[in-house]
């Protein structure tokens, strides 16, 4: 057992969440724009962001909460600047050595006056100020309610910039279906983009098969839902597709009933190469280290198999 392993199995057994921070991990599935440090951005603006209390019913309580916290206060490039800034600050005080984060492609016309290189560099540019010793990877963000052809018209900038290390699809699942995105996939993968996208967890297993089949994902943020069926768990095993998953995120919107029968444990035993992450970290207080202790404290798995899943998370994986 190496030297972090010690510490990390000995912050969870001691429930010492500062000490659970000072050991490495990564966050892979991180939305910047609600992923910062509350306490940096009160600081920078005086703006106090609480976390959500209770359940979500609705992803409409969800966009209330943006409204009432957010709203029109950070739409500028001054202020995504700080948002970035502010992640990155929350990924060094959690501990986190591999951050991955990106922006939205309409975001490129809307905050970054279509200067795709003003862009990549607002992100460096919290790296070197705040993060140095984290690895940055750069994602290209699709927002799935989006049209295609506006899509492939905002993508032009950002596919021949070499920064860029993966492209995600989010939001509503079924606001089209899945098989719209399959060109604009292919051209990532050409270009040699770990290819993500967000399924399975409002969708059915079998949704989750599909976007992989068919968008032929390295990865998928979330994919809980594949548990519910042995053959999607077996396929998803058999090709080595990660999941990326967000324990509290997961449960204060209703999709998993607690953390000691999350979907992650039987995932996890059942061989899917899993890891364990942040998402919102301002709606859900939902950082890296409290997702480990959480988990730990319901039993949902072992102190071993928590140091397994942070180990592997931190592994660069190879393209297929």
């Amino acid at each position: 057992m190496d030297h972090e392993s010690k510490i990390f199995i000995e912050a969870l057994e001691e429930k010492n969440l500062e000490k659970l921070k000072k050991v490495s991990k990564a966050d892979l599935h991180n939305h910047f724009s609600l992923g910062g440090n509350r306490s940096f951005i009160k600081e920078m603006t005086g703006i106090d962001i609480q976390p959500f209390k209770g359940i979500m019913h609705s992803m409409e309580e969800m966009h209330n909460w943006v409204n009432q916290y957010q709203g029109d206060k950070f739409n500028s490039l001054e202020m995504r600047q700080l948002m970035i800034d502010a992640t990155v600050v929350q990924a060094v005080r959690d501990g986190v050595k591999i951050l991955e984060i990106g922006e939205d492609v309409w975001a490129l016309d809307t905050y970054f006056h279509s200067d795709i290189h003003l862009l990549i560099d607002s992100f460096k540019q919290s790296q070197r100020k705040y993060g140095n010793e984290i690895e940055l990877r750069l994602q290209i963000g699709l927002s799935r309610h989006c049209k295609i052809s506006a899509l492939e018209k905002w993508l032009e900038p950002f596919w021949d910039e070499n920064d860029f290390y993966s492209i995600d699809l989010y939001g509503i699942e079924d606001a089209q279906p899945i098989e719209n995105f399959k060109n604009i996939y292919r051209k990532a993968k050409s270009k040699g983009l770990i290819l993500k996208a967000h399924v399975g967890e409002w969708g059915t297993a079998e949704d989750v098969r599909n976007a992989v089949e068919i968008l032929e994902l390295d990865e998928v943020q979330h994919g809980i839902n594949a548990q519910k069926s042995k053959e999607v768990v077996h396929y998803l095993r058999d090709h080595k597709i990660r999941l990326n998953i967000t324990p509290t995120s997961n449960i204060i919107l209703g999709r998993a009933k607690n953390y000691a029968t999350h979907p992650i444990r039987d995932l996890y035993h059942a061989g899917i190469d899993v890891t364990i992450n942040s998402d919102d970290v301002l709606i859900f207080d939902s950082d890296v280290s409290k997702e480990y202790l959480r988990l730990y404290e319901s039993g949902s798995l072992t102190v071993e198999e928590l140091d397994e899943i942070r180990i592997n998370g931190l592994k660069r994986r190879l393209l297929k």
